[in-house]
């Protein structure tokens, strides 16, 4: 990666006293649906297509009746992944028994053929929400790689174009956020106090992320989401840098749409990389 120039970047012991008073970013994005909601239109997808099977029973044998009830579990695997999809096929077997196979309003099956057509219809739809879902993942992977160098890219030039404090410091928490898909906020220590600089992605900061931040940084170590002595606390939170020039990093993977990743403290490391070295440039309380 370019290495940035070295004028008109303060040290970051200095960031936190730069525009701190309006550290929010006025582009978040929303988040990804919550599991009860990605649940619910699934079944939702579902009731669609026994209505659908309603209208086009007259025209068609069950087995081909069938075919209707993959179209709810396509469009869950596509749009919500596995979990989901998987609820639909159940929820498409069980509305496809008890609406259209004989004896009607009831989950009992007479017909060897409706057996037949029912099994098939759970065989058919779990291969193709499996496949659906695998791509869906895939899909997701390439959009966060692009999503991660698209942040990386941006940061990068903000720093080497020596835009102001504010600029830079708010560049990282965007870039941040962009990378993971999620929230995410620094904060810069001023003297001998922590201070909320930026945020991005929609982050919401409460008493107990600052002090969970205020803990990574007087530790030195990394301090994971919802663990102890932080328990409520919904950010990843990373010390970067060195006494006199330290910031803390923070992302709400709970947010993020795949997760929480399983090594994000590598493009955390470079964001606080490019913040660092931002500070060093200046030659002033630089971090080791």
């Amino acid at each position: 990666m370019p290495s940035p120039p070295t004028d008109n970047i303060v040290p970051l012991a200095n960031l936190a006293s730069v525009d701190a008073g309006s550290p929010q970013d006025t582009g978040a994005e929303p988040g990804r649906l919550p599991w009860a909601m990605q649940y619910g239109l699934s079944v939702v997808f579902v009731a669609v297509a026994v209505v659908l099977a309603f209208v086009v029973e007259h025209l068609l044998p069950a087995q081909n009746l069938t075919l209707i009830f993959v179209l709810p579990v396509v469009i869950a695997a596509t749009m919500f992944g596995w979990g989901p999809a998987l609820a639909a096929v159940v929820m498409s077997v069980l509305a496809f028994d008890f609406f259209f196979t004989e004896p009607r309003l009831t989950f009992a099956i007479a017909s060897p053929s409706d057996i037949w057509a029912a099994g098939l219809l759970l065989v058919t739809a779990a291969i193709v929400s499996a496949v659906a879902a695998e791509s869906r993942r895939r899909g997701l992977e390439s959009r966060r790689a692009a999503a991660q160098a698209s942040a990386l890219h941006a940061l990068a030039h903000v720093v080497i174009e020596a835009r102001p404090p504010a600029q830079v410091i708010q560049a990282a928490a965007r870039a941040l956020s962009g990378a993971f898909g999620a929230p995410a906020v620094v904060f810069v220590e001023s003297g001998d106090q922590l201070k909320l600089a930026a945020t991005a992605g929609g982050a919401q900061i409460r008493a107990t992320e600052e002090d969970a931040a205020r803990g990574a940084l007087f530790a030195g170590v990394p301090m994971r989401a919802e663990t102890y002595p932080h328990d409520e606390s919904l950010f990843d939170f990373w010390p970067i840098g060195a006494p006199g020039a330290r910031c803390v990093l923070g992302v709400q993977f709970s947010e993020a749409a795949g997760g929480r990743p399983s090594k994000p403290e590598q493009l955390v490391e470079i964001v606080g990389g490019y913040l660092t070295r931002a500070a060093a440039s200046a030659g002033v309380g630089a971090p080791a």
